[in-house]
């Protein structure tokens, strides 16, 4: 207790000694540029080979979510400082592990996972050189039948994806 009191005290007298110095602390490590106030998110279209009917809603409204919820951009419908297009490329469901099989059966899946890509555009309209295209790719391993997990593993994979993306473009690290 006593070491963290220190450390408090510590703190306090650097900045009362450095007090031209500024930094800017922010809960969730974005930099949205003060200029930048409003985004566009246009809706992912699921270009993948496999598609499941509601893979663009659910992630186009899980970015949405993710900026509304960590960020004080609005999100917006028309003209935009920011704005983010792009489609989802893959969907794919791949074996891991083989589990051999008796009486000369063919080998099943012990285990396997799903991956989903989407390719991101990212255009600032008020400054053009923090723009960029990126491809984003997660993957969850699973047991078991794909059905009865599927949208739980969608919205898992979807909040990984998002949290990559708003990092890529309000997070300078």
């Amino acid at each position: 207790m006593k070491r963290i009191t220190r450390v408090i005290i510590a703190f306090i007298c650097l900045l009362l000694v450095f007090p031209s110095c500024t930094y800017k602390l922010s809960l969730n490590g974005s930099s949205i540029p003060p200029a930048v106030k409003t985004i566009r998110v246009e809706f992912f279209e699921n270009n993948a080979a496999l598609v499941v009917n509601n893979l663009s809603t659910l992630f186009t409204e899980a970015l949405k979510d993710r900026i509304r919820n960590t960020s004080r951009l609005g999100v917006v419908t028309g003209e935009a400082d920011v704005v983010m297009s792009g489609t989802i490329t893959d969907y794919n469901i791949s074996p891991v592990s083989i589990n051999a099989t008796a009486n000369n059966v063919a080998p099943i899946a012990g285990a396997s996972q799903l991956t989903i890509t989407v390719n991101v555009k990212y255009v600032n309209n008020l400054d053009k050189k923090d723009n960029f295209e990126s491809s984003f790719s997660k993957a969850l391993p699973f047991s078991g039948d794909i059905n009865s997990q599927e949208q739980t593993l969608i919205a898992a994979i979807n909040k990984q994806l998002t949290e990559d993306i708003f990092n890529r473009a309000f997070a300078n690290w």
